[in-house]
């Protein structure tokens, strides 16, 4: 999201940045276009009464001299004509005085007549002979030009401008004035060069401004989905504590904390139930198993005394439960914080710890692929007692003469993997999701001894590990079940 935020306010402050560039280098390249006009027209109007006050040789020499100086000193080229066309004097070499001949003798259709230097490219845009022939037309009727061009970096390399000898009704003829504009060019290109400069200092001063307000916007929201995710995963005493941020998030915050506060201590009471009720039921529970097992000698055999087997075993699975109703509250607490273990070794405890138990049922277990040192995060001793009611399940439930094997290992993505394959007769696939419910069984043990707790315990204290407890169909028969641990 942050990246998101970040991408549209990038595009809104280069939006802004291009809407005031532009503008203001359009602006400055049309201010540097007339400046440029005002400054020649002046020299065009200084030829123009020079030509109009022409009445001798002499006039006619001056008349020369002068635009053939200015030619020589600015690079221009000067041609002055007669309301007929024909050229009375003309001054100045290259591209600019090229195109001011090509202007002069223009027809006037927009095309370029060839003046017989070999006819080099006057530097023009396609538009240059029309413009430039308007602006004599124009001359010829006593208007002076009034625009040029706008002038860019890349063009136009040479303008044309016109000035009428005379006024109104006494027109004789036209002073036109080929303009390089290198130098007006280059400093439009400077200017523009300097704006472009600003504007990507600005955009990145801006983008600065905009990183701090989107970090200062996103870190209440990164606390209070943190807190979420961790609430999400069983830790009750998860709390957003980001202070920063606009009044409302802090607001939100509050909120959260206070429905946190409240979902805990309502959580927290139910298991506070359960745990004392397990916890007062036992002694009373184990006062009436001493009691049974006391009044057995007094009962003649005979039908009482199978039915006082089968009482005894009722209490005692009932104490069994209430055992495991009571570690289940203990591990929903969530009172403990997860650490590093070594599962590896944690597996090699609890498979030496439970060989004479598999033995004495006429089971195998075995540990295979055990690396040295496999090392994960999870609640203290969890591994261990999630092994446990792994190894007590096959014990339940795999045949005489089955095989239970223990495997571990690092999975890709670097968490610890242990997983318990068994070659028992398993259960079918539609009742694999019920097995990690609380006292669930599968019809065809439904008279197995035990709580129906033991993997739902494991299940939880995977859970609260961060990993997670997994049961599917063993190939060709039997249960795996795989634990996963996240990596330290």
């Amino acid at each position: 999201m942050r990246r998101r935020l970040l991408a549209v306010l990038m595009v809104l402050m280069g939006a802004a940045a291009l809407l005031l560039c532009v503008p203001l280098a359009d602006a400055y390249a049309r201010g540097r276009t007339e400046h440029l006009l005002l400054q020649r027209r002046s020299e065009a109007v200084r030829f123009a009464d020079l030509a109009e006050r022409m009445r001798t040789a002499a006039d006619r020499a001056e008349l020369s001299a002068e635009i053939g100086r200015y030619a020589e000193l600015y690079g221009a080229g000067v041609v002055v004509v007669d309301t007929a066309g024909e050229t009375i004097a003309r001054a100045g070499a290259g591209p600019a005085y090229r195109a001011a001949t090509d202007a002069a003798t223009a027809t006037g259709t927009g095309t370029r007549t060839d003046t017989g230097d070999g006819g080099a490219d006057t530097g023009a845009s396609p538009e240059a002979p029309s413009a430039a022939t308007e602006a004599r037309s124009r001359a010829l009727t006593g208007r002076s030009t009034d625009r040029l061009p706008t002038l860019r970096p890349w063009g136009p390399r040479t303008v044309v401008l016109a000035e009428p000898v005379g006024r109104d009704e006494r027109v004789s003829g036209a002073v036109l004035l080929a303009v390089p504009t290198d130098t007006a060019r280059r400093d439009v290109a400077v200017r523009w060069s300097l704006i472009a400069a600003g504007a990507v200092a600005a955009f990145a001063a801006a983008a600065l401004v905009a990183a701090g307000i989107a970090r200062w916007l996103m870190r209440p929201l990164l606390d209070l989905d943190r807190a979420v995710e961790r609430l999400t995963a069983g830790s009750l005493r998860a709390r957003a504590v980001s202070d920063t941020g606009p009044p409302e998030l802090r607001h939100l915050r509050r909120h959260f904390n206070a429905m946190a506060e409240a979902m805990a201590d309502s959580i927290g009471r139910q298991r506070d139930f359960v745990a004392d009720a397990s916890h007062q039921l036992r002694n009373p529970l184990a006062t009436l198993v001493l009691q049974l097992e006391n009044v057995e000698p007094h009962i003649v055999p005979g039908p009482g005394l199978t039915e006082h087997t089968r009482a005894l075993d009722e209490a005692e699975r009932l104490e069994e439960l209430l055992d495991g109703l009571l570690s289940l509250a203990r591990v929903e607490s969530g009172t403990a914080e997860p650490g590093v273990q070594d599962v590896a070794q944690a597996v090699r405890d609890r498979v030496t710890a439970w060989t004479p138990v598999f033995r004495a049922a006429g089971l195998r277990l075995t540990a295979t692929g055990l690396p040295g040192e496999l090392r994960a995060r999870a609640l203290p001793d969890a591994a261990g007692r999630i092994l446990d009611a792994l190894l007590d399940n096959a014990v339940k439930f795999v045949p005489r003469d089955g095989r239970v094997e223990v495997f571990a290992t690092r999975a890709a993505d670097g968490s610890a993997v242990v997983r318990v394959a068994d070659d028992g007769p398993g259960v079918p696939e539609d009742q694999l999701a019920l097995l990690l419910r609380r006292f669930a069984r599968s019809p065809e043990h439904q008279n197995v001894r035990g709580s129906g707790l033991g993997l739902a315990i494991a299940d939880e204290l995977a859970r609260g590990s961060g990993g997670g407890l997994d049961v599917r169909g063993n190939v060709p028969h039997g249960l795996v079940a795989e634990l996963r641990l996240p990596a330290p």
